[in-house]
C-alpha cells in the first residue's frame, strides 16, 4: 500500500510548490505570500431562460498581482468549485513566470452544462457574467484578461469582449480585455492550436535531449514512440494530431468517456474527431477495437502518455499500474501529489503541466500585445522581407548560371516567403518552449536535490516570482 495519502486539486498544487520551495532560500513569509491566494470573487446572477429565473454561481480567482495584468481561463462545468479555480489560478501564477510571460495568475468558472443550453441562452449567460466581473474590474486589458477554457471557446470570448467594448465605449485597448478571440474579432492566427502546438514542441525539445530520453528510459527520437492520449479535446485532438503527422508517432489509443479506441498501428487523429463530433464520443467507430474500460486502456504498454483532460485522472488508484515510462501532461493537473510522489519512485519520467500545458497563455500573450499595438505581426516587414531575399536569388540564379551550379527545386519559393503572423506566432511559441525546457533541464542536472522536471519547473518558477516581489520592496 502507498504510503501517501491522496489529495484534492488544490492540495496537489501546494504540495508540490512546498516541495520546492524547501529546497530554496527565501526570505521568511514570501513562500506564504507567493502560495496564497490573493481574493476570490464569488457571484450569484439571475438569468430569465424558457419562461423562469435561473441562478448561475461564477468565480473570478486572482491567485498572484506580483505581475498585472492577471491571466487565467474561464471554464463552464458543473464540476466547477471555488478550489479548482484557486488551484487553476495558482498554476497560472507559476506557469506564466516559468515561461516569462508577463502576468500574475487568475482563473475563473461558472458552474454549468453548456451542452443543456442553446447558443443564444449561453450568450445570455456569458454576457451577465461578464457584466458581473467587468463592473468590479475583474476582466480589464490592465487588470485581467480571461481566455477560453474547457467548456468554452472563441465564441465566449468574443461576447465577453463585446460586453467589455458595450461598458467602456472610450478605451481604444477594449479588445485586449481577453485573448482566444474569433480572427475577426481581433484574435491572433494559431491561437485554437496554440497548448496542442505548445506540447508538441515541449516533446520535441525533451527528445533533442539524449541524456534526460536516457532517464526515461527511452532512445531515439519522436519518430516511432507510442503514444495513448487521455481526451481529444481540443488540446488532445491538437497535439496527437502534430504528433503524428509532423513528428511520426503512433497514436495507438485514443481515451474518451465512453471507453478507448485501441489499434497498435494507429489511430487516424482526424477520422476519431470526426466520429466524436458527429456521435458524441468513441463508441461504434469502425476503425479500431473499442474498450468499454477506458480507464484502463489508460494503463496499457505505451512509449508516451498524454493525458489532456481532467486534473487527477493519475492518482493513487493507478499510479501503481502506469506502464508508460513518460508522462506527457497537456491538462491542468492531471497527476495528484501522491501519485506523483509513486510514479517517481518508479522511475517514470514527467514532462510536468505547468510546462507542457503552457503554450496557450503564450501565445495568448502575443494576442494581447498584438491588440495593444493594433497591428497584426508581419504586416510592417513581410514584402520588405521578401524583397531582400529576392535580390540575394536573382544574385544567386546569376552566380549559378555563370558556373553551372543549380539551386534545389523549391528552394526559390521557401526563400522568398516572407514570414506571416502564423510563422512568427509558432516561431515565438517554438522559441519560448525550447528555451524554458533548457532552463527546467539545468536546474534538474545541476543539483543533486532536484530529483525531477516538476520540481524543476516550480524552481525556475517561484524563483522569478520571489525576484518581482522583491523588485516591489517585498
Amino acid at each position: 500500500m502507498p504510503s501517501v495519502i491522496e489529495t484534492g486539486f488544490r492540495d496537489s498544487v501546494d504540495l508540490m510548490f512546498q516541495r520546492a520551495v524547501a529546497l530554496m532560500d527565501l526570505p521568511p513569509g514570501l513562500a506564504h505570500k507567493i502560495r496564497v491566494c490573493n481574493s476570490t470573487y464569488t457571484v450569484r446572477f439571475g438569468v430569465r431562460l424558457r419562461g423562469r429565473i435561473e441562478t448561475f454561481t461564477g468565480y473570478r480567482s486572482v491567485h498572484s498581482e506580483h505581475m498585472e495584468p492577471v491571466k487565467g481561463g474561464i471554464r463552464y462545468s458543473l464540476d466547477v468549485n471555488q478550489d479548482e479555480v484557486e488551484a487553476l489560478a495558482a498554476l497560472m501564477t507559476y506557469k506564466c513566470a516559468l515561461v516569462e510571460a508577463p502576468f500574475g495568475g487568475s482563473k475563473g468558472g461558472l458552474c454549468l452544462d453548456p451542452r443543456q443550453y442553446e447558443e443564444h441562452e449561453l450568450e445570455q449567460i456569458t454576457r451577465r457574467f461578464a457584466y458581473e466581473l467587468i463592473k468590479r474590474g475583474l476582466i480589464h486589458p490592465a487588470q485581467n484578461v480571461p481566455a477560453p477554457d474547457m467548456g468554452t471557446s472563441a465564441r465566449e470570448m468574443a461576447w465577453i469582449a463585446d460586453q467589455y467594448a458595450r461598458m467602456n465605449t472610450t478605451d481604444l485597448n477594449a479588445r485586449a480585455c481577453v485573448t482566444g478571440k474569433p480572427i475577426h474579432s481581433g484574435g491572433i492566427v494559431g491561437r485554437v492550436e496554440a497548448t496542442g502546438r505548445g506540447v508538441q514542441y515541449a516533446a520535441q525539445e525533451f527528445f533533442r535531449h539524449p541524456k534526460d530520453v536516457a532517464k526515461a528510459g527511452l532512445s531515439g527520437g519522436l519518430g516511432g514512440k507510442r503514444v495513448i492520449v487521455q481526451g481529444l479535446g481540443n488540446v488532445g485532438y491538437h497535439a496527437a494530431k502534430f504528433l503524428s503527422e509532423e513528428d511520426g508517432c503512433r497514436i495507438i489509443a485514443i481515451v474518451e468517456h465512453d471507453g478507448a479506441l485501441v489499434d497498435d498501428r494507429g489511430l487516424d487523429v482526424e477520422a476519431v474527431k470526426r466520429w466524436i463530433v458527429e456521435h458524441g464520443g468513441v463508441t461504434g467507430y469502425p476503425g479500431a477495437t473499442h474498450h468499454p474500460d477506458g480507464a484502463a486502456v489508460l494503463e496499457g504498454d505505451c512509449d508516451i502518455l498524454l493525458p489532456a483532460a481532467m486534473e487527477g485522472v493519475i492518482n493513487l488508484g493507478n499510479a501503481e499500474r502506469i506502464r508508460a515510462p513518460l508522462i506527457l501532461e497537456a491538462a491542468n493537473g492531471p497527476t495528484t501529489f501522491g501519485a506523483d510522489e509513486i510514479l517517481r519512485k518508479r522511475g517514470r519520467l514527467i514532462i510536468p503541466d505547468m510546462f507542457a500545458n503552457a503554450g496557450g497563455v503564450t501565445v495568448s500573450y502575443f494576442e494581447w500585445v498584438k491588440n495593444l499595438s493594433h497591428i497584426r505581426f508581419g504586416r510592417m516587414e513581410r514584402r520588405a522581407e521578401e524583397s531582400r531575399a529576392r535580390l540575394l536569388v536573382e544574385e544567386l540564379e546569376r552566380l549559378s548560371a555563370d558556373r553551372g551550379w543549380k539551386l534545389a527545386a523549391d528552394f526559390k519559393d521557401r526563400f522568398l516567403t516572407g514570414n506571416d503572423e502564423l510563422t512568427l506566432v509558432r516561431s515565438g511559441l517554438e522559441d519560448t518552449m525550447r528555451t524554458t525546457y533548457q532552463k527546467m533541464s539545468e536546474v534538474w542536472h545541476s543539483r543533486d536535490d532536484v530529483e525531477d522536471l516538476r520540481t524543476a519547473a516550480y524552481i525556475v518558477s517561484i524563483r522569478r516570482i520571489a525576484d518581482a516581489y522583491s523588485s516591489k520592496g517585498l
